[in-house]
């Protein structure tokens, strides 16, 4: 059996793993964006303006619900009040901040992305924008939750995305797919002429049901 230490190695292994994801998938530049995941009451957090190429076991991160330092000396990402927000207002054990380039010129343009694709059934519904406000602020947290009520990504305006999930690995897919959302909606906006068709209320709940058995074996 695993003790704490090595509970807490791994997710850090994993939380930094998916952060250089991040980057590689195109979704942020340089240090923009952040990771997290939660153990019991413990929040890992990416540190703040550190390359995540240069983050080592040495330099694990984390803090408790009221975001009081626990582990490392680094300063926690600036947009630890989202990030805490998330775990005490849902079960997520896990969030991904992006700055995703298509999703950041979506949040520009509507309050709401269009649901152009039956995937957006998987994220609760038509994904909404958060209003802006100061990055790092509680006003943006706030902003951030009321976007996210019944959902598990928003767009926030003028920024970028941020999404939670069971895993970090289902939240980064959900980054992705958001963000796959935003580029579809662009491109088929941009054709002179013509404007997208979209998915009816009805038609996002039988895509919805039809998902909770995706994957499922038996």
């Amino acid at each position: 059996m695993k003790d704490r230490a090595d509970r807490l190695a791994e997710a850090w292994g994993d939380l930094v793993a998916t952060a250089r994801r991040t980057v590689t998938d195109g979704l942020v530049v340089g240090t923009s964006g952040n990771v997290s995941c939660r153990i019991k009451d413990l929040v890992l957090v990416t540190p703040s303006g550190v390359p995540y190429d240069r983050l080592g076991p040495a330099d694990t991160t984390a803090v408790d619900l009221e975001g009081r330092q626990i582990i490392g000396t680094l300063r926690p990402t600036s947009e630890l009040p989202m990030h805490l927000a998330v775990y005490r207002s849902t079960t997520a054990t896990a969030v991904v901040h992006t700055h995703a380039p298509c999703a950041t010129a979506v949040s520009t343009l509507v309050p709401e992305l269009p649901p152009v694709h039956y995937m957006t059934a998987a994220l609760g519904g038509p994904v909404r924008v958060a209003p802006y406000a100061l990055y790092g602020s509680d006003e943006l947290a706030a902003h951030m939750l009321a976007a996210l009520r019944d959902r598990t990504g928003c767009l926030l305006q003028n920024h970028g995305t941020l999404t939670y999930g069971d895993s970090l690995g289902q939240a980064l897919d959900r980054t992705a797919q958001l963000e796959w959302m935003c580029r579809v909606w662009l491109t088929a906006s941009s054709v002179p002429g013509h404007a997208p068709s979209l998915l009816s209320a009805e038609q996002l709940d039988a895509a919805a049901d039809r998902l909770r058995d995706y994957g499922r074996q038996g």
